[in-house]
């Protein structure tokens, strides 16, 4: 069963990169996220409620942490996220973010000194060159000539946002289970998502969102976000954090496919091979 979760969670993820593109069409990417992370803090504050019986308070101890969890994993990624998938297609982008584990255990061996084997550094290696596959389309030559475009950069976002909050992650959990730091992660993060989603005019576009945005919203929220990250969380207690994140090679290759399949993105062979270059990169850098 646990396995089913992780893989289930690996597709779930995969499909938020169709449905973050769907929303993005629509709304801006403050009020997307916001939408997203207010109705997910719902429903995690139930869950802790449910399976913790509550939220643990914050103190002065653990609130610059969990601060800077919703400022980086919340209103940084997600805003990078929705602003890059209004121009980059689903399936690139889910490539790109996939560098996340590559790039978390390259800065913990530089800020936490953890240890960096030569597997690990052919892992990053392969993965990086997977990167440059696809963000060249095979012309790795063309990064020279043209300028990465604002999507791009806006993913790459992403990773800088995602490493952040990984590593911060590891400090804030050693005084909060994982469910309690992800909750009130979320439940900051919408805090600070909220003025900027106020800027957007949200208010007064509540009345006028279609239903594929919503259900769009719906699903970030509800699978993406509650589903996904419980069900892995608990696939990382059962079997330990390196066998679960093997399972984060699936994500780019279950994007791809549900891209294609839903928005007629094109599947170029650069694509698929770059893909399989960060998938094997990443399997090696989380092998010990």
């Amino acid at each position: 069963m646990i396995y089913l979760k992780l893989v289930l969670s690996a597709l779930i993820w995969g499909g938020t990169f169709v449905a973050g593109r769907l929303a993005a069409a629509e709304l801006g990417p403050f009020s997307c996220a916001f939408l997203r992370f207010a109705m997910a803090s719902v429903c995690l504050t139930f869950l802790a409620r449910l399976q913790e019986g509550g939220l643990p308070a914050l103190t002065r101890k653990t609130l610059p942490g969990v601060l800077l969890l919703g400022l980086s994993g919340v209103f940084a990624y997600n805003a990078f996220f929705f602003l890059g998938l209004q121009t980059v297609a689903a399936g690139r982008a889910a490539v790109i973010i996939a560098l996340n584990p590559v790039f978390i255990a390259l800065f913990a061996a530089l800020l936490l000194r953890e240890p960096l084997s030569g597997l690990r550094l052919t892992g990053i290696t392969l993965s990086v060159c997977g990167a440059i596959t696809v963000i060249s389309r095979a012309d790795p030559l063309a990064l020279f000539t043209h300028a990465l475009s604002a999507g791009d950069m806006a993913i790459f976002g992403c990773v800088a946002s995602w490493v952040t909050y990984s590593l911060a992650g590891r400090k804030v959990m050693a005084d909060l289970s994982p469910l309690a730091s992800v909750t009130w992660s979320c439940i900051t993060g919408a805090l600070m998502l909220f003025p900027f989603a106020l800027s957007e005019g949200l208010p007064a576009r509540m009345g006028s969102i279609s239903l594929t945005t919503w259900t769009s919203i719906t699903y970030l929220a509800l699978l993406g976000t509650v589903a996904a990250f419980t069900w892995f969380y608990q696939g990382v207690k059962a079997i330990g954090a390196s066998r679960a994140g093997v399972f984060i090679n699936i994500v780019p290759v279950s994007a791809i496919l549900l891209a294609a399949l839903l928005l007629d993105e094109p599947v170029a062979l650069s694509l698929l091979g770059g893909a399989v270059l960060v998938g094997c990169g990443v399997w090696l850098t989380n092998r010990h």
